[in-house]
């Protein structure tokens, strides 16, 4: 791994941007298309540039050999169910809500690493950034000016999504081995493949006579925010690594709840702003504390 330039700088920042503005964009995806057409049109649209990617470097997809399991499964609980839960989500709450209510995800791998992984066991550093990450959370379903009872059934939904990227993490696991291009376009493959008959007999998406906006948002979310950024993740991760790649979440919350108002108009109330410093000084400390393990280690 090199030292970071300020190209890495650039495109880490850039691919913060394209996760950030998922969110309002699939606000605005919801305005003509249901959650499972959302969920399929992302991964038809995010598999074109990852198996474009793979054509082009020679990468076998092996999406129907003897892993093929692996890939659906991972497939379904990584793409189909998250996709689907937080557009069903987003329709019922702010979209600023969603950016932070889904950068828990590192917090969620750290308690879920503790209990399926040998070496994530919490330590002091860890379990303070955790407390203090879903106690941000926790605060953010007390602010009844976003958060009622009419949709707060939706705002545990998106953060139902956030566990289950979580869990599709820990499952990749066991296929960690194989080419990152391979793993991301054998599983889009098989989210397609998934979606097919669900948003056929769902939802009937040929009758929908869908708003510009949210064709143009269901299009950006599928090539830009699934598989540019897909793409873009990796490069980052071969160039500079993990840790340095890891720091986007910081950055997701913050950049989605400024665009959302930016974008939608979308309301930042003294406790939204609370919440997002919690969460962000959660994640903070939960990669703090990994970063002091890679070093010690090495």
């Amino acid at each position: 791994m090199r030292q970071p330039k300020l190209l890495d700088y650039i495109l880490l920042v850039f691919l913060a941007l394209i996760w950030a503005s998922a969110f309002f964009n699939i606000k605005i995806a919801t305005y003509s298309f249901g959650p499972v057409t959302i969920a399929f049109l992302r991964v038809f649209f995010g598999a074109i540039p990852v198996l474009l990617l793979c054509y082009y470097k020679d990468i076998k997809i092996e999406a129907f050999s003897k892993d093929w399991y692996w890939f659906a499964l991972i497939g379904f609980i990584n793409l189909v169910a998250p996709f689907f839960l937080i557009a069903y989500g987003i329709k019922s709450v702010q979209s600023n809500l969603a950016a932070i209510l889904m950068s828990t995800t590192p917090l969620s791998s750290t308690v879920l690493g503790h209990f399926y992984t040998k070496n994530e066991k919490f330590n002091f550093i860890k379990t303070f950034g955790i407390l203090i990450g879903f106690s941000g959370i926790l605060y953010l379903f007390s602010d009844n000016l976003l958060i009622d009872e009419n949709n707060f059934v939706s705002a545990l939904l998106i953060l139902l999504g956030s566990t289950c990227y979580v869990i599709g993490g820990v499952l990749t696991l066991k296929i960690s081995k194989k080419k990152n291009e391979n793993v991301t376009g054998s599983i889009l493959i098989w989210a397609t493949i998934i979606l097919i008959p669900l948003v056929i007999f769902i939802e009937q998406p040929r009758n929908i006579s869908p708003r510009l906006d949210s064709t143009i948002s269901v299009i950006y979310l599928g090539l830009v925010s699934t598989g540019l950024a897909w793409l873009l993740r990796f490069r980052i991760l071969v160039k500079n690594g993990l840790i340095f790649q890891s720091q986007v979440s910081y950055l997701i919350p913050i950049f989605g709840t400024f665009l959302s108002y930016i974008f939608l108009k979308e309301l930042i109330t003294l406790k939204v702003l609370i919440s997002l410093i919690a969460v962000s000084v959660g994640i903070y400390f939960v990669r703090k504390a990994d970063l002091k393990k890679i070093i010690h280690h090495n």
